[in-house]
């Protein structure tokens, strides 16, 4: 049986982890490692500047006080180098990781890490902000880990997944869509009368173009989008390489 590893951003004792992990038991030996409190948009950040505690909560918890990379990292490297897993699956996130909030989520970083590793990575969101019923996004990770094990991903590549809430009505394979934003700054005094501030957003619109994650939640229908580490600009890779950059090279010298 596959040896599958659990994480996610909302900590080690959120409802959506504890549900993903017990039904991940279907397909594979589960061990789950995740931060020891919520790490929410920790994006892919790595702890270096000071040192990290594991917590053994039994033979198959782990709790880390750091982020989602830092749990896959100590995982792969430390808790389990002695049975790796072949596959990580980060999650169920509450709230959605869609367009450019991938670059924020530390559920997303936490699949990310295992690609990093040459794992397969799934990356499961519960697109709702109130009442979550983890359920039918449990069932449907269970189904992707199970197609995952058997047929594998292209290396480097992960799977950001978002569910709408209720059962699945049908999935689309999708591009990371966009959103225009407005940065909501709060402004605050603390009880010694310094100045804080607390950056929040509010979303005005979002791409919905065809083919795209929020067009395809926008009609109840869940998104699978395939990532890459490989953050590198292709469209744009010939067109930097035809430019004279021996120019610069003269005036440097």
């Amino acid at each position: 049986m596959a040896t599958i590893l659990v994480t996610n951003d909302d900590g080690i004792h959120s409802e959506g982890i504890i549900v993903l992990a017990e039904a991940l038991k279907e397909v594979g030996d589960v061990f789950v490692v995740a931060p020891a409190f919520e790490m929410s948009a920790a994006s892919h950040s790595l702890t270096l500047m000071r040192p990290l505690r594991i917590e053994k909560i039994d033979d198959r918890h782990y709790s880390i006080d750091g982020t989602p990379t830092d749990c896959v990292t100590l995982a792969m490297n430390h808790i389990l180098k002695d049975r790796p897993p072949q596959l990580v699956v980060s999650g169920i996130n509450k709230g959605g990781n869609l367009g450019d909030d991938v670059t924020y989520s530390g559920t997303v970083a936490g699949a990310l890490e295992a690609s990093i590793h040459g794992l397969p990575g799934i990356a499961v969101s519960l697109v709702q902000r109130v009442n979550f019923d983890f359920s039918h996004a449990a069932e449907l990770a269970v189904e992707l880990a199970r197609r995952v094990l058997g047929d594998g991903l292209p290396r480097g590549t992960l799977l950001n997944v978002n569910v709408p809430p209720g059962p699945v009505r049908g999935i689309r394979v999708t591009r990371q869509g966009t959103k225009i934003i407005k940065p909501t700054i709060i402004e605050g005094t603390d009880p010694r009368q310094r100045k804080y501030y607390w950056i929040g957003e509010e979303s005005l619109t979002w791409n919905e173009e065809p083919g795209t994650d929020y067009e395809a939640l926008r009609h109840g229908l869940v998104s699978i989008t395939p990532l890459r580490n490989d953050l590198t600009d292709y469209n744009a890779l010939p067109e930097l390489q035809s430019r004279d950059w021996k120019v610069f090279e003269d005036e440097i010298q």
